[in-house]
């Protein structure tokens, strides 16, 4: 094994000479005191996933996974639950396997650029990787619901348009979000998205948006109608936030092309 030569920052962190700090603990403290503000993240997002996927973040500094290596995970992961969907019947047991499996799959979402800048900052690369794995899983986690729905549930067709509605009203959220933080970053001294509130009742109220809470749902799929009843209230609060979020982002734009 080739030696590295270490450095103790006098906090706990080991620090190699390749960047990875070396111990669960103290990749695990070094991730805690650098964590950025949960500006404008839900609450499950906030007091779950983040922290898991610190947890995991660290796990895969101490084994020498890659940024990269973590994404694969957690596509792994979250397209097997999907895929889990479109072929099986709805049953308790596959709810509780399509779930976990989901939240798994996000935490370790978390942990890849959490494992990043614990190495010292991502790559252009592992961003648009990153990217394209949360495009893909929009894309196609709606479909999957829509071939379930289509059959094994017993619906009216007409109903199976909620998924493709909430197909379109996912990806319109993904790629405006996603299009706003480029333009914001294409303006000299643009840093990304501007401050959101960090306040816990902004949190909860935008909970529907979470994907997390989404991937909790699926413990319903043992009860289609009961899942496909709980999916489409989320289907209209999302379609809210969307309305709401696409003025406010306009405005945001607006504002920065005055100033």
């Amino acid at each position: 094994m080739r030696n590295r030569a270490v450095e103790d920052d006098g906090g706990g962190s080991v620090r190699t000479d390749d960047g990875v700090v070396s111990g669960y603990r103290a990749a695990l403290d070094r991730l805690r005191a650098a964590q950025k503000p949960s500006a404008g993240t839900p609450l499950y997002s906030r007091l779950v996933n983040r922290p898991l996927g610190r947890r995991f973040a660290a796990f895969a500094s101490v084994r020498g996974w890659t940024p990269n290596g973590v994404t694969f995970r957690s596509a792994a992961c979250t397209f097997t639950a999907i895929l889990l969907v479109a072929l099986l019947p709805p049953t308790w047991w596959l709810g509780v396997i399509v779930s976990a499996l989901l939240v798994l799959g996000y935490a370790l979402d978390s942990a890849d650029g959490q494992l990043a800048r614990l190495r010292g900052g991502g790559s252009l690369q592992g961003e648009w990787l990153d990217h394209t794995v949360d495009a893909a899983k929009v894309l196609t986690i709606h479909v999957a619901i829509l071939i379930s729905a289509h059959r094994f549930f017993e619906l009216p067709v007409a109903w199976l348009l909620v998924p493709i509605a909430y197909l379109v009203v996912d990806s319109l959220l993904f790629f405006g979000m996603m299009e706003r933080d480029l333009l914001v970053r294409a303006v000299p001294g643009g840093t990304g998205a501007p401050p959101a509130s960090t306040g816990i009742l902004r949190a909860i109220l935008i909970l529907p948006s979470d994907y997390g809470l989404f991937c909790l749902v699926f413990l319903l799929l043992g009860l289609p109608l009961v899942f496909f009843a709980v999916y489409t209230v989320m289907l209209v609060c999302n379609a809210a936030f969307l309305v709401l979020a696409l003025a406010k982002w306009y405005r945001q734009l607006g504002g920065i092309a005055r100033g």
